[in-house]
């Protein structure tokens, strides 16, 4: 393992596939020019489509998806890991993904992951959704392992559940994933205290790449891209919610010295749960 420089892009997609994979190339070019040898694109890279009929219209399958093939040109061109944070895929099933895609220098395809979690949702103002209604939840979590890092792949909403983190961390990740397109509301209660959270509990960086700001489907999003270090310090943020990019450089000797300060995931027991009615107990006479 050794130190590397990551990029987080801060994108505003709008509903234009074509359109969001240009704005993409440019911030990740931007990146690499400032030494960046692993970026990261926020969730929905593709397009922040909430018109399911159109999205269903512009969607492609992995093969001809343009922000995959942009990200797989970039990572061959520039030398480097591209991360897309996810973007929609047609399924050969019919279904639709909501996939992450990680790619090596060279262009080679290293590891996929289809978000786990659906962010199916009621909250205050009469803002709702419903993504199991468009997508199929994947059903396995993935570490891939880079000649410089563990990382963890997750999207979004996945933020949410410190289990799926735990298993990453267990199994090998110091470097966990959160890209996102968090809402405004939700963004603005949680976004910094979950990431911090998710680093303190696992001894793990952070690399979260967010969309912001006001989107062409009329949605918003928090932005406030982040690199949180293993003690939870945030290290670099987008203190925003407009496109740009978040670097810092990545120890990843910080998340060992971490975990040995902190060993919680070696000291972590096993335990049973027990529910008592809420009455006293009778002791015996």
């Amino acid at each position: 393992m050794s130190a590397f420089r990551a990029a987080a892009l801060q994108m505003r997609s709008g509903v234009d596939p074509a359109a969001n994979a240009r704005a993409f190339e440019a911030l990740a070019r931007e990146a690499a020019a400032k030494g960046a040898t692993y970026v990261q694109s926020p969730e929905m890279t593709g397009a922040v489509n909430r018109d399911r009929a159109s999205m269903m219209a512009a969607l492609r399958s992995e093969a001809e998806d343009i922000v995959v093939a942009t990200a797989r040109r970039l990572a061959d061109e520039l030398s480097i890991h591209i991360h897309v944070g996810s973007t929609a895929i047609a399924r050969p099933d019919g279904k639709v993904a909501n996939r992450a895609f990680l790619f090596a220098p060279g262009g080679a395809l290293l590891a996929t992951y289809d978000k786990v979690h659906m962010f199916d949702v009621d909250l205050d103002k009469g803002e709702s959704w419903r993504e199991s209604a468009t997508y199929e939840p994947g059903r396995e979590i993935v570490v891939a392992d880079l000649p410089f890092a563990g990382i963890g792949l997750a999207v979004c909403y996945d933020l949410r559940f410190p289990q799926l983190f735990r298993a990453q961390a267990l199994a090998g990740a110091n470097v966990l994933t959160m890209p996102a397109a968090f809402t405004r509301q939700t963004g603005e209660a949680h976004w910094h205290v979950l990431q911090r959270a998710r680093a303190i509990e696992n001894g793990a960086w952070v690399i979260s790449a967010a969309q912001g700001g006001p989107h062409e489907d009329g949605r918003e999003t928090y932005g406030h891209s982040l690199i949180v270090d293993p003690w939870g310090r945030v290290v670099a943020e987008a203190d925003h919610d407009r496109p740009g990019i978040v670097i810092a450089d990545i120890d990843p000797a910080a998340s060992l010295e971490a975990r040995q300060k902190i060993p919680n995931l070696k000291n972590a027991r096993d335990f049973a749960i027990r529910r008592t009615t809420g009455e006293a107990v009778r002791q015996a006479s």
